[in-house]
């Protein structure tokens, strides 16, 4: 089963709130976190573990318009996909919505199956756009073009295909161990074929380029019969 994917939920109406937690969390597709505002989304936003793949935006917000806010997100330089919810259904409101940054717009009351469709044609839309770009230790992640950014000393490393899958799957896991297996399947498919020697070869072949120090491992970790990885690390010890 893949990896919960982290949504923000910014609603002032508790039923909603509550509804959506409720109907995200179901299947663990996702993990969903709600604020009641945009100060409270603020706060949550500027946690230092702080990571969300989506937010679902209300546009009528209790100390601002969500528009408004929608647009100061996208100024802040927040690139995830954000799908506003509201009871305008009026053109022009839509309009506004798009105008301001937002990937989508769904009026309420909507369908839960509708907005569930419309939120994961926006993550899988984002996640193969040149949009996409992570933090992994001290590099910029940028996963369409297979590319890993050090900025401190200006260096670019170049991922193949499945090194950057390898990445992008162990990013996704948020710093939980993810088994051989799971690899295996999840990027390269139910293949009898490919074993877990392939695997190892390219784990050896990923820490050769992004480990300060590819005998003293402290980016892409062994454990727990996988692999983990702590994207948090942003020098060598």
């Amino acid at each position: 089963m893949a990896t919960p994917r982290p949504v923000l939920i910014i609603d002032d109406e508790a039923a909603v709130r509550d509804t959506l937690l409720d109907q995200l969390a179901i299947d663990g597709e996702f993990t969903p976190v709600a604020a009641e505002s945009a100060a409270a989304a603020d706060r949550l936003l500027a946690l230092e573990e702080s990571r969300f793949d989506a937010i679902l935006l209300d546009i009528g917000l209790p100390d601002c318009d969500g528009r408004e806010y929608c647009a100061r997100l996208r100024k802040a330089g927040v690139s995830v996909p954000i799908i506003m919810l509201t009871g305008a259904g009026a053109e022009q409101d839509v309009v506004r919505g798009l105008d301001s940054g937002a990937n989508d717009y769904i009026a309420k009351p909507f369908r839960l199956n509708e907005l569930l469709a419309r939120l994961r044609a926006q993550l899988w839309v984002f996640d193969n756009s040149e949009h996409a770009v992570f933090t992994v230790g001290p590099y910029l992640f940028r996963p369409a073009s297979k590319q890993l950014v050090e900025s401190g000393r200006n260096r670019k490393i170049r991922l193949t295909e499945k090194e950057a899958a390898i990445l992008k799957y162990l990013y996704r896991a948020a710093g939980k161990p993810v088994p051989r297996q799971t690899l295996l399947n999840e990027v390269w498919g139910y293949n009898s074929a490919v074993t877990t020697h392939t695997l190892e070869t390219h784990i050896y072949r990923l820490r050769q380029k992004i480990e300060p120090d590819p005998n003293d491992t402290r980016l892409l970790l062994t454990e727990g019969g996988g692999y983990r990885l702590d994207a948090r690390v942003t020098e060598p010890a």
